[in-house]
């Protein structure tokens, strides 16, 4: 159920794939923060192909909370993580625009500290000053090392591009990048950002997953790195060369 579109602040994209140990905790925790928060809210998860127990038990917290502004698509096979971000974004009515991954690492007080930012600028970007509780340290040395050359490519200097940013929904689906990776994240902020808009930093905590492995690291995922990075650096040489990317 949804609410009406004039309603809706912000469109939440829940991103799961076999998150059958953190899912409910993840709708758990957006229902407490946009109540704290005091935003107009809705939740379009996107389920990529589960073999678990995922989707069942999405469907039983649904049942269970009728009154949710939530809707489920269950993707017959796994599309990518930059796909289905686009592909939820159409989906949604909000002004707003957020992926919530379904790894349930971001704690009530991070979302409601991000939520609390909304209309201070076009994007909202977030980053973690301190190292995450959990993480091991290849995966801190590889996010610090894509942080450097991403800002190398593009001209910026932004703290962090892979940060889950609140954006506006409408520039998501004008602008979406053509990624199935967690490369697309830098690559759209990057274009919104050469296209003029402006940007909020925001420091934030968050922890490592409790259940499962981290999706992030695969080759998949680095093919989807590799794309945006060239992506961007095109981008850069247009702009440098003919005043426009």
């Amino acid at each position: 159920m949804n609410p009406d579109a004039q309603d809706v602040l912000i469109t939440l994209f829940v991103a799961c794939y076999n998150e059958e140990g953190n899912i409910v905790g993840t709708l758990e925790v957006i229902r407490e923060a946009t109540a704290q928060a005091g935003i107009t809210h809705e939740v379009v998860i996107i389920d990529d192909a589960s073999t678990d127990r995922s989707v069942a038990l999405i469907k039983d917290y649904i049942v269970a909370h009728p009154t949710e502004p939530i809707q489920l698509r269950v993707n017959a096979k796994n599309m990518g993580l930059g796909e289905n971000f686009a592909e939820a974004a159409f989906l949604g009515t909000g002004e707003y625009y957020r992926l919530v991954c379904g790894d349930n690492v971001e704690p009530v007080e991070t979302l409601v500290k991000v939520f609390r930012e909304i209309g201070k600028a076009d994007i909202i970007l977030t980053y973690r000053p301190d190292d995450v509780e959990g993480k091991a340290a290849s995966r801190k040395l590889l996010s610090g090392l894509y942080t450097k050359i991403v800002n190398l490519i593009s001209g910026y200097n932004l703290h962090y591009y892979n940060g889950l940013p609140i954006m506006k929904r409408r520039d998501v689906m004008r602008w979406n990048p053509n990624s199935h990776g967690f490369g697309f994240q830098a690559d759209l902020v990057t274009r919104l950002l050469d296209r003029g808009a402006t940007y909020f930093e925001v420091s934030v905590t968050s922890k490592e997953r409790r259940t499962g492995k981290p999706k992030a690291i695969n080759i998949r995922n680095f093919c989807s790195v590799a794309h945006s990075l060239f992506n961007i650096a095109i981008r850069r040489i247009s702009k440098i060369l003919w005043g426009y990317s």
